[in-house]
């Protein structure tokens, strides 16, 4: 898995037995999750002794495959255990790595923190959508320990917005702060920090979508550098799958219209990844290389029916010089016989059509 950009996974101790939870860590660990997320505001009447004593083999484990644990607080979490902004050895004695602040204390207090001597990580609410982070920013934190991570939303239709999230996410890149994002597995059997459950998404578009598509979506904006699955505990496929995302690429699923010819799939999965010509058209995303490579082959009309959005097709012997030119339609288009369409990208999927760019690189899932 390429390690640009990182996953996680969440875990939630005091709801699952402690080998439930490790088995999940060093399954994930495995494949490559780097980020593990977990919670403090659900945890009920524990003393500072329990705290330490229930996460720490849970962190040390973690660490063992180069995770990094970020525990989520609030000002009533420092309340209740007696903690100070200024003193934040509990955690370190927990083993985390640091703290998502969910709730806000006054911006100077969030920038104080990011000096600790501990020299954790000071995570901040990226969902809060107002003017918090400049007012944070305006007391001169320490940006080495200040990242951000959104909310995830357990209600349904409380999900945040694709413009309101982008509209966050600028704020943060204004910043060059690290951000987090959170996905829902579709697991049925799993479960969140609190008692309303109805899946964990950042974004409530994602809601009851595949995990990868939710995971690749996110990592097409180019705003988001890690991707945490909110519940516990993911299917072992949606784990694989996840684990299997190259974070660099615009990737696509395709369902088929046919049994592809070895060709075809050279065409289709061409050197692992296509090229956006740079003058992008409105009707279409053109890849023009296999054209070059594929110049001599035999390529027959076949499936040349009117084009919907999201057709891949490929160009066929009738179109001259342009045979065997890679294409994803973006608009519908009748289709002149020229164009063999060999399968379609799901309509779930549409919305990543609008990330592509020109010059983006893009590839297919091998199916």
């Amino acid at each position: 898995m390429v390690l640009l950009f990182k996953l996680g996974i969440s875990v939630y101790p005091e709801h699952c037995s402690k080998e439930q939870t490790l088995a999940y860590i060093e399954k994930a660990g495995k494949l490559g999750f780097k980020r593990i997320f977990t919670c403090l505001i659900s945890v009920k009447n524990n003393s500072r002794e329990q705290l330490i004593d229930e996460f720490r083999e849970v962190c040390n484990l973690g660490h063992e495959f180069g995770m990094e644990i970020i525990c989520d607080i609030n000002p009533q979490v420092f309340e209740t255990l007696g903690l100070r902004y200024d003193s934040l050895e509990l955690f370190k004695e927990m083993s985390v790595d640091g703290i998502r602040i969910d709730e806000c204390f006054d911006g100077k207090k969030e920038s104080l923190m990011t000096y600790n001597k501990e020299n954790l990580k000071i995570e901040l609410n990226a969902s809060m959508g107002s003017k918090y982070l400049d007012q944070v920013m305006s007391y001169y934190p320490n940006k080495q320990n200040l990242i951000t991570c959104h909310n995830f939303y357990p209600q349904k239709y409380t999900g945040i917005s694709l413009e309101h999230f982008n509209n966050c996410n600028e704020q943060m890149k204004k910043y060059s702060l690290r951000t987090a994002a959170f996905v829902s597995s579709n697991n049925k059997n799993s479960f969140g920090p609190w008692p309303v459950y109805e899946g964990l998404p950042t974004l409530e578009m994602h809601r009851g979508l595949p995990i990868s598509l939710q995971v690749r979506h996110l990592f097409a904006t180019r705003m988001i550098d890690d991707v945490i699955i909110g519940n516990a505990f993911a299917h072992d496929d949606e784990l694989l799958e996840c684990s299997k995302i190259d974070s660099r690429i615009l990737t696509f699923d395709i369902e088929l219209e046919k049994e592809l010819t070895e060709v075809e799939k050279e065409i289709l999965y061409f050197g692992d990844m296509h090229v956006v010509r740079g003058d992008l058209s409105e009707y279409f995303a053109r890849s023009s290389q296999p054209r070059v490579v594929f110049k001599d082959v035999d390529m027959p009309v076949f499936n040349a029916r009117n084009l919907k959005r999201g057709d891949v097709v490929i160009l066929n012997n009738d179109y001259s010089k342009y045979k065997c030119e890679m294409q994803i339609i973006l608009k519908d288009i009748e289709n002149d016989g020229r164009r063999n369409v060999i399968g379609h990208i799901p309509s779930y999927e549409h919305i990543l059509l609008d990330y592509i760019k020109p010059w983006r690189p893009i590839k297919f899932l091998r199916r």
